[in-house]
């Protein structure tokens, strides 16, 4: 039976999951979940995933949660995935799960809770929180500042000093790249301080495209929807105020 992935790609962990099934060759089904019309509640999904998140995989009768989990079983399962990804040596397999248990913590603590705060709220149909998108913020940044000083501060071009990518590299970087629909000066803001980091981002861009850019283009067509609200909510603003005004003149 064919892999099914369910996923969104507005998900960071479910694109790590795609991308890396189309870089390794394996013959999989995505069957999206959409995230927006809440499709990850119904009851249907929850028998997939009983946590309600994505990505979830059906693999014959097996069915997994968890993006890292994941990317390691589709490492160790399937024939034909570079060593590199999820190498044989456990001392190496050690420093990728110790960099994966600190993502979900700090990285993506921050970036999820920064970017939703700041930009994809109103997607959603709930208001920005900029007190709670600077908390975020802080903690983002010094998640990159420690990417910095811990994993990239070696020769290698990919954290622990590798020369090729790992599912390390691969699912933080899709983790940063939903800055990509935040406003560019807040992008650079963030990010601009880290010059390692965004050299190992553009190194795991190169290393795993096309494809890398095919899944992340969700990111633009999501980037304009949301300047389409924002300038919604000014008209209404506006004409609120205007009405406002006329009211008190009369």
């Amino acid at each position: 039976m064919t892999l099914k992935v369910y996923a969104d790609r507005m998900s960071q962990p479910s694109r790590a999951v795609i991308i890396f099934c189309k870089l390794n060759g394996i013959d999989f089904e995505e069957v999206r979940v959409d995230l927006s019309k809440r499709q990850h509640l119904t009851p249907e999904f929850r028998e997939i995933n009983p946590m309600k998140k994505l990505p979830a995989i059906v693999d014959g009768r097996f069915k997994l949660f968890e993006s890292h989990a994941i990317l390691i079983y589709l490492a160790c399962v399937f024939p034909g995935v570079a060593d590199h990804w999820y190498p044989a040596d456990l001392f190496k397999r050690a420093k990728i799960h110790s960099v994966l248990d600190w993502h979900h913590s700090n990285l993506r603590r921050g970036a999820a809770t920064y970017v939703f705060n700041s930009a994809l709220a109103p997607a959603l149909g709930m208001p920005l929180n900029p007190e709670v998108a600077a908390e975020g913020e802080k903690l983002l940044s010094a998640s990159l500042a420690k990417i910095e000083s811990v994993w990239l501060k070696g020769k290698g071009r990919f954290l622990l000093g590798s020369l090729q990518p790992s599912i390390a590299d691969l699912s933080l970087v899709c983790e940063i790249m939903q800055l990509e629909v935040v406003d560019e000066k807040d992008r650079e803001r963030i990010l601009g301080p880290h010059q390692r980091v965004l050299k190992w981002i553009d190194d795991t861009k190169n290393a795993t495209q096309p494809y890398f850019d095919e899944v992340h283009s969700i990111l633009s067509k999501v980037k304009e929807k949301l300047k389409k609200l924002q300038a919604e909510r000014g008209v209404s603003a506006n004409e609120s105020i205007g009405r406002t005004t006329l009211h008190s003149k009369m």
